[in-house]
């Protein structure tokens, strides 16, 4: 299958290379020419497999030249990594509610599901394609990719990685897993400013052209394991299809009954996965986008116009502090009619004035598939008290932005149809805020909040997170935006 940018000047012709490339050449993203289908008769099969089966049969959809064998091999190796081979578990909260729980990985958040399987992609597109220099992997955070790609990439074959992250736009448990990770391959390094700062930065990396030749004389070539990239991407397309089998198994549903989803998200990755199996043939009712109190994606479906001249809020769900959300640049490609030479213009309009509008016809089409709000800091953490009192279940920061937000749908839409909220990170990656909004006083010490957490709500601490009070930080330097090429460059000489 060939792949295009959504700015039309650049092509991939088969998924390998456009997850070896990451970011298309003229700075789109790569999509590919039409979306596979999945029909009723291979969804009912589906219902019968393990997670990794079902992650080869919606990958390969896309994946043509990789070996399907091989493929399924590389997906039982890396879900193996997840408590009982699961890595989206559903759980029922109530009558039309379940919580799909994306945090059971290696580093406890919904980035694992695709990046302990992109290492896989990432080295077998390289052989396919040819491809004989050094991966040098470059990846802005918000806090849980950084620490996911880290731990998928520590010590692969032929590949560096290097994370940037807001120097005070993580938690502490998220700076700790990043600061201590292991590996000869890795680097991580703190940017003064905020999530689209370390974004920005590594884009513009990626879009110089000399920089590019430089580098690649030197035997060395970029990618991406940032959601730009369609090998992120894709992965996450899979934990959609599972959720719905799931409830058919569990005869919550029968096939062909549509399904809600609910998705705290930032940069748009996780719910345009759904908006991507949605287009695949999954009956899929609304895709709900929740947002915290940097609700740019909120006022975007509202009124048709994405603007991010407004002040930055840094909250108690920083994964979400993200006012430039790059894979709506996707979406916005397919509501266009995949008009690439508008989508171009308007990414341009966003550069220059820091805004762009759709048209009236687009945004009623988008009303079709998505209904956006959002919450603030105290209406989160009231969420997370008010479902800790009445089921004993424990939310995280952006999980609970995501649950207000599906009440709030139903509560104007009376909208009834079941739904899954997808649970992006363990409670204990944010103890403190969770602790806080359960317990009110807290201590200051992470570690501390952590085990005064199990206390309250005797769900283990996670072992993972135990073993970093003894791990020793490797990566303590910060700098300033200006600075990022630099500090590219002394690692790639390392």
């Amino acid at each position: 299958m060939k792949f295009v940018s959504t700015r039309g000047q650049s092509e991939a012709s088969c998924s390998a290379s456009a997850i070896v490339k990451g970011l298309a050449e003229d700075g789109g993203l790569f999509v590919p020419e039409k979306f596979p289908q999945i029909s009723f008769d291979e969804l009912n099969q589906m219902i019968d497999m393990d997670y990794a089966e079902r992650a080869c049969t919606v990958l390969h959809k896309y994946l043509e030249e990789y070996d399907k064998e091989e493929l399924l091999c590389a997906c039982e190796k890396a879900y193996s990594k997840f408590e009982d081979c699961d890595p989206a578990p559903v759980v029922k909260i109530d009558e039309n509610t379940f919580i799909m729980e994306l945090f059971h990985g290696p580093t406890l958040a919904f980035k694992d599901v695709a990046l302990t399987l992109l290492p896989y992609l990432l080295r077998k597109g390289a052989d396919i394609c040819g491809i004989k220099e050094q991966i040098l992997i470059l990846v802005a955070t918000s806090g849980d990719t950084g620490k996911a790609a880290l731990e998928g990439f520590k010590d692969a074959q032929g590949i560096k990685i290097m994370v940037f992250y807001p120097s005070e736009g993580v938690s502490d448990m998220q700076k700790l897993q990043m600061c201590t990770q292991e590996g000869d391959n890795v680097n991580v390094v703190a940017i003064k400013g905020n999530f689209d700062d370390c974004q920005t930065a590594v884009k513009n990396i990626f879009s110089d052209k000399k920089i590019e030749r430089e580098l690649k004389e030197k035997g060395v070539i970029f990618s991406s394991a940032n959601s730009m990239n369609f090998g992120r991407l894709v992965p996450q397309v899979t934990y959609y299809f599972s959720a719905y089998c799931d409830l058919i198994a569990s005869g919550e549903i029968k096939i062909g009954d549509k399904v809600n989803f609910v998705v705290p998200t930032g940069n748009f990755g996780n719910i345009l996965a759904g908006y991507y199996a949605k287009q695949m043939g999954l009956p899929v009712g609304k895709l709900i986008c929740a947002s915290n109190d940097n609700n740019v994606l909120t006022e975007f479906f509202a009124s048709g116009t994405y603007d991010i001249n407004r002040e930055f809020y840094k909250t108690i769900s920083p994964s979400m502090d993200i006012l430039i959300s790059s894979n709506l640049e996707r979406l916005i490609f397919e509501q266009s009619g995949r008009d690439a030479k508008l989508t171009a213009n308007r990414m341009a309009e966003l550069k220059t004035k820091g805004n762009y509008s759709l048209t009236d016809k687009e945004k009623t089409a988008l009303s079709k598939d998505f209904f956006a709000d959002f919450c603030d800091q105290l209406e989160c953490k009231e969420t997370i008290g008010e479902v800790f009192d009445e089921y004993g279940y424990l939310l995280d920061t952006h999980t609970a932005v995501a649950v207000n937000v599906k009440n709030t749908y139903c509560d104007y839409t009376k909208d009834n149809t079941p739904t899954v909220v997808l649970s992006t990170a363990s409670p204990y990656k944010f103890a403190k805020d969770v602790l806080s909004a359960i317990n009110g006083k807290v201590p200051e010490d992470a570690f501390k909040c952590a085990n005064k957490l199990y206390e309250v709500s005797a769900l283990p601490v996670p072992d993972q997170l135990v073993a970093l009070k003894t791990k020793e930080k490797r990566f303590t330097q910060i700098i300033n935006r200006t600075e990022t090429l630099n500090a590219v460059i002394e690692f790639i000489g390392k």
